[in-house]
């Protein structure tokens, strides 16, 4: 039996007899090697997936479903991480196009910063790579968007709590040069604006690290100021807050209630359970996928924002005011170093939710 026989049984090759092709398949298993129906399936192609870290678990969630949806239609995900001091997202950026990529998704990239120079995607859109930004908005950029409704999940947290009675209410949050934040801020001061009749709810921010430290130094300075319940840009920073609320003696929910924002796995299991904002990952990673490939096999993605409604989840660490009945926080002058940064600019306005 010649080479050239095995080569076209191994490859799955026609102008083989059948009789001939299970003879080498009988052979391939009597001397040991792999069946070619056990053999990896051929990549359609490596596609890049870019998130910020691992520790929070909303970019592993999300990483999942995308990496998963993927490899359900024959591409490789190359998942690349950054670490503080580590290989920069430009850096993961260069080492893809060498390995000459199909595209690349990005998941709270530089694009979500509006401090970030976008030249960087505009390049690579300009050289023809598919790409995919998911949570942020960078104007100039030809590429699709997909992002979670930042300021409906501000405020869907502000009418639960407002439900139960809370009328000091606090959001602590990170740096507002990253669009996400900015979006909740704008969500907040119209929520407290349209439940309360606020104008100023500055008094009320508190921006941070995204981290249960940023958490617990912003938690503690809303509480110190007399809020009874605060909302959160990210799990990791309620954690903080309810770790700040306990430094203090006091009790969650009992006297102060604590929102999150993701539903990062294992919420549900703190102590109490984490009332939160879900986003909704799978949806927004599915989407996000069948832009790259749209993109990918010569189509064109929608180029507006695809942004996703978020969802309330009720769980244990809110609850009724003790104190609902008193009346709304007076208004408090801002130190010059409190002042709000400027707001993001070139961010575009939400579409119409899919979900």
């Amino acid at each position: 039996m010649s080479e050239a026989t095995v080569s076209r049984v191994l490859n799955s090759r026609p102008g083989v007899a059948e009789d001939t092709r299970q003879a080498v398949l009988t052979a391939l298993d009597v001397l040991g090697y792999e069946r070619p129906s056990r053999l990896r399936r051929r990549s359609a192609g490596l596609v890049g997936l870019m998130v910020p870290e691992l520790d929070n678990p909303i970019f592993p969630a999300f990483a999942q479903v995308i990496e998963r949806a993927l490899a359900h239609h024959g591409y490789t995900p190359v998942l690349c991480t950054q670490t503080p001091g580590g290989v920069t997202e430009d850096d993961y950026v260069e080492l893809l196009l060498e390995r000459g990529v199909s595209g690349i998704v990005f998941v709270s990239g530089l694009h979500s910063d509006s401090a970030a120079d976008t030249s960087r995607y505009v390049r690579l859109v300009d050289r023809g790579l598919p790409v995919v930004f998911v949570n942020g908005w960078a104007d100039g950029i030809d590429a699709p968007f997909i992002s979670s409704d930042e300021a409906v999940a501000v405020e869907l947290a502000i009418g639960h709590l407002a439900s139960l009675r809370h009328r000091r209410i606090g959001l602590a949050v990170g740096p507002e040069r990253y669009v996400p934040t900015a979006r909740k801020i704008a969500g907040f001061r119209r929520g407290l604006a349209e439940t309360f009749g606020i104008g100023d709810a500055d008094p009320w921010i508190e921006r941070s690290l995204f981290s249960v430290e940023g958490g617990q130094a912003a938690g503690g300075a809303l509480v110190d100021r007399g809020a009874t319940a605060v909302v959160c840009g990210s799990d990791l920073m309620a954690l903080g807050v309810i770790r700040a609320v306990r430094q203090r003696g006091l009790s969650v929910p009992e006297d102060v209630s604590v929102v999150g924002y993701d539903d990062s796995p294992l919420v549900a299991f703190t102590d109490p359970p984490l009332t939160t904002v879900r986003q909704a990952v799978p949806a927004m990673g599915a989407a996000a996928v069948r832009a790259l490939l749209d993109e990918i096999g010569g189509g064109r993605a929608p180029r507006t924002e695809l942004v996703y409604r978020p969802e309330l989840v009720v769980r244990g660490s809110t609850g009724h005011a003790r104190d609902g009945n008193g009346p709304a926080p007076a208004p408090v002058v801002l130190r010059m170093a409190d002042a709000a940064p400027p707001a993001v600019s070139g961010a575009a306005p939400a579409a119409p939710s899919e979900v």
